[in-house]
């Protein structure tokens, strides 16, 4: 029998997509998205900054309309 829901972080898995604010810089949404797919919370931030300077400002909107919406 394979374990499906192996969690490497000792945290219990979360039901859904939440806010951490307690981690985050700016509103928690690089965290969030970190604490949610059980990675480091920096690698994130790298790829919003790195997507913003690729993607001519879209990344943004996104990320704002992630901390409106989300919790």
């Amino acid at each position: 029998m394979n374990d499906v829901t192996r969690n490497s972080g000792g945290k219990p898995p979360r039901a859904g997509f939440r806010l951490d604010k307690t981690n985050g810089k700016v509103f928690g949404v690089c965290a969030g998205i970190a604490d949610y797919f059980g990675i480091d919370a920096m690698l994130v931030r790298i790829g919003f900054v790195a997507a913003t300077l690729l993607g001519f400002g879209a990344p943004v909107l996104i990320y704002l309309a992630i901390a409106l919406i989300a919790d």
